[in-house]
């Protein structure tokens, strides 16, 4: 079981890590991450427990939470501390009442999440989206259909940001994620790995609903507006998804979640 703790006063060090949250987000946390809410807590726990460091909840939730607690390594501090507190430390009323702070793991190259992967596989390589809504909307639809990794590359933002966690349900604490290095040749990567790379595409002639999903896939998505590079998408098999007339452009978490239904459950 962990180890409870009780916290009266807001300046106490040992809740350093979650103190002014706002503005820690945006200077970055050296290796660390907050984790808010009850939902999110339990995929952590679920899904990377050991990455778990310390909670910071209050004492009013801790009934609904024995299965996690059970799930914490043994010793675990978790740190009781009444609402008002709560809000001090975080520098916002929080009425979710409950955080955690957890060790980011070490950044794993593209090259070898790819060479990880045998046999039917889909993947997602997200090129330039530095909106955290659409980073965590897209993981939880790569989760919800068993995408087997997540490749971002050096523009894009950094999912295990705590607004990214919690959009995403969680889902990017356990999805695998990759990156690419700066100038890395991803379609050469794909290729490499016997990955057929589908670039998402208003201006696209092949309609999605006619695809016969490829063995493995690899889903290229851009940036809303500025889209997929240009060097990118001539590598490409470029694939549409029809709209109606006058309108051509879905945001890019729905259509990560429209090309993935599609591609897990179109006949092969």
């Amino acid at each position: 079981m962990p180890q409870f703790i009780t916290v009266t006063d807001p300046n106490d060090p040992r809740v350093a890590p979650y103190r002014d949250i706002r503005e820690r987000d945006l200077v970055g946390r050296q290796g660390l991450f907050i984790a808010e809410g009850e939902t999110v807590l339990r995929a952590f726990v679920r899904d990377a427990p050991e990455r778990v460091m310390s909670l910071l909840i209050d004492p009013k939730r801790r009934d609904k939470l024995d299965a996690v607690f059970a799930g914490l390594p043994p010793g675990t501090p978790v740190y009781l501390t009444e609402q008002a507190v709560l809000d001090t430390v975080a520098g916002f009323h929080l009425h979710r009442g409950v955080l955690a702070v957890g060790r980011k793991p070490d950044p794993l190259p593209a090259e070898a999440l790819l060479a990880s992967l045998k046999g039917r596989a889909v993947v997602l390589v997200l090129c330039g989206i530095a909106n955290h809504d659409n980073i965590g909307g897209i993981f939880r639809n790569a989760a919800a259909f068993g995408v087997e990794g997540v490749i971002l590359d050096s523009d894009c933002c950094d999912p295990l940001y705590r607004k990214a966690i919690r959009v995403s349900v969680g889902a990017t604490l356990s999805v695998p994620t990759a990156w690419l290095a700066r100038d890395e040749d991803a379609a050469a990567l794909l290729e490499r790995h016997g990955f057929e790379a589908l670039a998402l595409s208003p201006s696209a002639t092949e309609i999605l609903a006619r695809l016969k999903p490829p063995e493995r896939s690899a889903v290229l998505l851009g940036a809303e507006g500025p889209g997929l590079p240009a060097a990118l998408m001539a590598r490409a098999r470029p694939i549409g998804i029809p709209m109606a007339g006058g309108f051509d452009s879905l945001n890019v978490a729905t259509t990560s979640g429209v090309v993935l239904h599609h591609l897990r459950f179109a006949q092969p």
